[in-house]
């Protein structure tokens, strides 16, 4: 890709909050453009379309959510062992080959259109590593990241109201419509992850504050895990549990509409996206205030925690009648995402930052993000062939936020109880010595 270094110059010159916050855009319009490639399918219903007794879109969420999944999974030593050259470039040719994924739908028949789902999840799961990766270790990477995180609340519905509309009011076929949606995204990618490649390395300042970022091999992923397993596996359960009610939520966001007898007009699938959108980027990037890594990894957990409380508390005031239909989704959305965004990488930056571990969050990202694809698959799955294929997806996912969100209380609560103790046992609450260093 086409570089000029003279830009990078200026923006490594200009003050630390600008170069950020330009960062931070260009991470945002990059990774929402990846969205016209991966979500706008969901707007559409396919009503009265089966394969093998099974609904269309549900197979179509289920093989790009398989494709995900398996990229994830690729993606814990593909991203972790990333070097900074040629990330541009590998990002425009994993959405492009995702973009002819969504031509081979529409041009192939059925079903065997529906394997390109396979081709059009893969290479997208490996684009927020892409992304992130410009951005991590600096002064302002809770600030930045937020900016990213928040993209795919506010995206996601975007897109899809994109995608009704060009349904709705263009009359464009449903087989059609995913691979026009990502067509007129194309020109913002192009210009947004030029401008992004741009970004300088961080400053001796930012490899201070946040410890210097490397890539890991696979002793290092070896040795972190060995090191931190407990914790970590509590974090995977809890993730796996987020990202399965967060897409449950955005693949069948109108078919939950339907469910409780409102009409999912497009505008509304972007209304109710805004509001949740503001919130997490005002939260999350006020941590950016918090210099004490230490004190940062709590109020995460306290995030987290109070998201899961906000989602619960949600549901049972709108199942007993006292919230209506609209604002339900605001609370439990802005819940689930609050409990969501914290694993998009600023969790597991101040977690190296606070044991002064030179690694990358990148691994660390696509560890959980990986198991959480799994879990998510899982629960379709489950919900398709076994016993609930009956139950409405109101039915399922309010029911099944009840139960599972309340068990993630508890082991977010028992996470944060793991890492102070391992915190005080290498005396890092007061002698912050690099961890990697100290015999376990």
């Amino acid at each position: 890709m086409i570089t000029f270094p003279s830009l990078t110059k200026k923006l490594a010159s200009a003050p630390p909050l600008i170069m950020s916050l330009f960062a931070g855009s260009m991470a945002f319009l990059t990774y929402s453009c990846m969205y016209a490639f991966r979500k706008p399918f969901a707007s559409a219903t396919f009503a009265g379309e089966e394969w093998w007794g099974i609904d269309l879109k549900v197979w179509l969420i289920l093989l790009q959510t398989l494709g995900y999944m398996a990229s994830k999974f690729y993606g814990i030593k593909r991203i972790a062992e990333l070097k900074a050259e040629h990330r541009a470039r590998l990002t425009l040719r994993l959405i492009g080959i995702s973009w002819l994924g969504l031509l081979g739908f529409a041009l192939l028949p059925a079903p065997w259109n529906i394997l390109c789902f396979l081709i059009n999840g893969f290479p997208l799961g490996l684009i927020w590593g892409l992304v992130f990766h410009y951005l991590e270790g600096r002064r302002f990477t809770e600030m930045m990241g937020s900016i990213l995180a928040v993209s795919f609340v506010f995206s996601s519905g975007f897109v899809k109201t994109v995608g009704r509309y060009l349904l709705v009011d263009w009359g464009v076929d449903p087989y059609w419509m995913p691979f026009l949606t990502g067509t007129l995204f194309i020109p913002l990618l192009l210009t947004s992850v030029f401008f992004l490649d741009h970004t300088p390395s961080p400053s001796g300042a930012d490899i201070a504050l946040k410890t210097e970022r490397k890539s890991m091999n696979g002793k290092d992923r070896r040795t972190f895990f060995r090191r931190f397993r407990p914790g970590l596996i509590i974090l995977v359960l809890v993730y796996m549990v987020l990202t399965a009610f967060r897409d449950i939520r955005d693949n069948f966001v109108v078919e939950i509409w339907k469910d409780l007898k409102v009409t999912a007009a497009p505008e509304l699938l972007t209304q109710t996206e805004i509001p949740i959108t503001l919130i997490l980027l005002l939260m999350m990037g006020l941590l950016v205030l918090v210099k004490n890594n230490f004190r940062a990894l709590f109020i995460y957990h306290l995030i987290i925690v109070s998201g899961l409380v906000l989602a619960l508390a949600a549901t049972l005031a709108m199942v007993n009648g006292w919230l209506s239909p609209f604002y339900w989704m605001v609370a439990t959305g802005t819940g689930t995402y609050m409990a969501y965004i914290p694993f998009n990488c600023l969790l597991f930056d101040r977690l190296l930052a606070s044991f002064k571990y030179a690694g990358n969050v990148g691994f660390l990202m696509y560890l959980v993000d990986s198991f959480g694809y799994l879990g998510s698959s899982g629960i379709l799955i489950f919900k398709q062939f076994g016993n609930y294929e009956s139950m409405s997806w109101f039915g399922f996912y309010s029911q099944g936020l009840l139960v599972l969100m309340s068990l993630s209380v508890l082991l977010m609560a028992g996470s944060g109880i793991y890492f102070f103790r391992k915190l005080r046992a290498h005396q890092l609450l007061a002698d912050p010595k690099p961890l990697h260093r100290i015999n376990p």
